[in-house]
């Protein structure tokens, strides 16, 4: 166990915390992330507790999220679509008894990421992504092919971050530092290994 309750304990709590479709969408990352812990040979039982709970805070109104603005990177301080992610990690250690530092690890990223992310912190931010229950299949199935194609998490974070700066920058809206560091660690990432997986 990761957490002081069980799955079920968990489900009916957030459905006290969380709006019906961002329960849905938990449930829908919690599926996702157990399938992807299988595929790449992860932890199941912690992804199922983490993809449940990435979005604990999520519903807090903002002038309790910004309480604890404090523990807020640069980049997050951009937008307060952002401050879930830092507010989550107090949430599901004090609300939902979590002490794992991989599953609090992987909900603090799950929104912005950072370079250097494990495995098990990479397959939480893609399930966010890419669950079933509500997100769009056109921006699922993008990143879906990229994971698919060489079963790389690294091409499916790229292309996820990809679709997300193009569409910050068509909306004129401001793209963290942080943001574009990953995506360039990334690319470098993918490179790499596309470098060495090409014969000579």
């Amino acid at each position: 166990m990761y957490t002081k309750y069980s799955i079920e304990e968990i489900k009916e709590k957030l459905k006290n915390c969380l709006s019906y479709e961002r329960y849905i969408h938990s449930l829908g990352t919690m599926e996702r992330a157990m399938e992807l812990a299988k595929e790449f040979g992860l932890n199941e039982e912690k992804a199922e507790v983490a993809g449940l709970l990435h979005d604990c805070a999520k519903c807090l109104p903002t002038e309790e999220l910004e309480k604890y603005k404090e523990s807020f990177d640069e980049c997050e301080k951009l937008s307060t679509k952002t401050w879930h992610a830092p507010v989550g990690v107090i949430v599901a250690h004090r609300d939902f008894g979590v002490e794992d530092e991989e599953i609090l690890s992987a909900i603090r990223w799950h929104t912005i990421g950072k370079k250097g992310m494990s495995d098990f912190e990479k397959i939480i931010f893609l399930a966010d992504k890419i669950e079933r229950r509500t997100r769009e299949t056109d921006f699922r199935e993008k990143i879906e092919n990229a994971l698919n194609e060489r079963h790389n998490l690294d091409d499916a974070m790229l292309k996820s971050f990809s679709i997300t700066i193009k569409s910050l920058i068509k909306r004129k809206l401001p793209i963290c530092f942080q943001t574009v560091d990953v995506y360039n660690n990334l690319l470098e990432q993918v490179q790499v290994k596309a470098n060495e997986n090409c014969p000579s």
